[in-house]
């Protein structure tokens, strides 16, 4: 049996398989697992209880159960819950959008998946333009979303160093140069897998450029602003209709559900819900079902704001201290934790590759993600910072995470040592 170039490009081992299959691993394992590589979000109790008791709620009515597991929704998705998220943005940033502006996806990676390859890729008039990631390092996921190599064009981030071992990127907009081919912008914010937030000034520097250029300006909030707003400083949240904003549902607690959300113009909307209806038939009704009432009442916000921002901010300042505990006779300068749940270290002259150290840390149960993978479009570029730097989780059990931590500088030592 023969693949075509389409089922040989996806048969193959890739950053983003080698994440989900760690996890797979890891929770099968009967042996002692450290799980810091995945992006997993924490199981926060007073989240928990809040899904819970939805869930009850859709139970005791018989007829929103049956509605959520026994019918098509349209394919642009739950037009109840789009209506309530729409009237939610309004109230709350003033934006002028209707449920028009309002797609569903079935998570955030199919989001981009039919983003990148809309905006990406081969043009009718013989054109092709890629997707400018304007600040890599940059999330795992996008690097394998189109079956194309060529598809990104990133630029390397300026580096500043910051006091008491920590650094942060930012955009070198001097370095965004020959920009006749892209067909759009693309960021986290925050940043996956850096945890760095771009400042207001620098995306709205990348909004001009977007506008200038006639081009969409994405803006992946899947940890960001309005939920589950996972950013510790002050970042402001824009909307107009060449900017497209993608979230999720995954890290308020629920990635089982697979719900994506996709705030852009019509047209776009049109597109993608088209796409939709040809790829999926229809989106999944559960997300949108459990958290319906949420949305449409507010809590999301606070939840998101009172619950779920603090949370992880604590679960931050721990892994750093623990870091920098465990890790104090290592070269090790952590990126400015701005938001999101995870770590980025960078180990200054390392002597091995982040990749043979993620070998030996998995030999060893412990997971974590290889800093190689998360640098789409410059895989060609000689960066020995490429090869110097892991991400790691803090959402899981504090306990796990700070003997993972421990475990991941013992073998630092020796790599130092040899």
């Amino acid at each position: 049996m023969q693949f075509s170039s389409f089922g040989k490009f996806f048969n193959r081992k890739t950053g983003i398989v080698d994440l989900m299959e760690d996890f797979g691993c890891a929770y099968q394992s009967e042996k002692p697992v450290y799980m810091l590589g995945g992006g997993n979000p924490a199981h926060i109790p007073q989240m928990q209880q809040c899904f819970r008791k939805q869930m009850r709620e859709i139970l005791d009515d018989g007829k929103a159960f049956d509605r959520m597991v026994g019918n098509y929704d349209v394919p642009q998705g739950e037009s109840e819950f789009i209506n309530n998220l729409a009237e939610l943005l309004n109230q709350t940033y003033g934006w002028p959008i209707t449920s028009k502006n309002i797609a569903l996806s079935n998570g955030s990676q199919s989001s981009f998946f039919a983003l990148f390859n809309a905006f990406g890729g081969d043009y009718s008039n013989g054109s092709f333009k890629q997707i400018l990631l304007p600040l890599a390092p940059e999330y795992i996921g996008y690097t394998d979303i189109a079956n194309n190599r060529e598809l990104f064009k990133s630029t390397r981030p300026s580096i500043e160093y910051k006091n008491d071992g920590y650094f942060k990127y930012r955009v070198d907009f001097d370095a965004l140069t020959d920009l006749k081919e892209i067909g759009a912008i693309c960021v986290s914010r925050p940043t996956n897998p850096t945890g760095n937030v771009i400042t207001d000034s620098e995306l709205d520097k990348l909004s001009k450029i977007a506008k200038l250029q006639d081009v969409p300006l994405i803006i992946d909030g899947a940890y960001g602003i309005p939920f589950p707003g996972i950013i510790f400083n002050n970042a402001s949240v824009i909307w107009d209709q060449h900017i497209i904003l993608c979230f999720s549902l995954s890290k308020l607690g629920l990635p089982g559900v697979r719900t994506g959300i996709v705030i852009a113009n019509e047209h776009t909307i049109e597109m993608l819900s088209h796409l939709n209806a040809i790829y999926q038939l229809a989106i999944g009704s559960t997300g949108p079902a459990l958290v319906n009432s949420l949305v449409k009442s507010g809590k999301i916000l606070k939840l998101s704001q009172n619950v779920i921002r603090p949370y992880y901010r604590q679960r931050m300042q721990e892994a750093a201290n623990w870091v920098k505990h465990y890790m104090r006779d290592i070269p090790v300068l952590i990126h400015q934790p701005e938001g999101a749940i995870f770590l980025w270290l960078w180990f200054k002259n390392l002597p091995i590759s982040t990749l043979e150290l993620y070998r030996r840390l998995k030999s060893r149960g412990i997971f974590v993600v290889a800093g190689e993978h998360f640098f789409p479009g410059l895989e060609s570029d000689d960066w020995q910072h490429k090869h110097e730097c892991i991400r790691l989780s803090y959402a899981g059990n504090p306990d796990i995470v700070e003997t993972g931590i421990r475990l991941i500088a013992e073998e630092l030592k020796d790599c130092y040592r040899q």
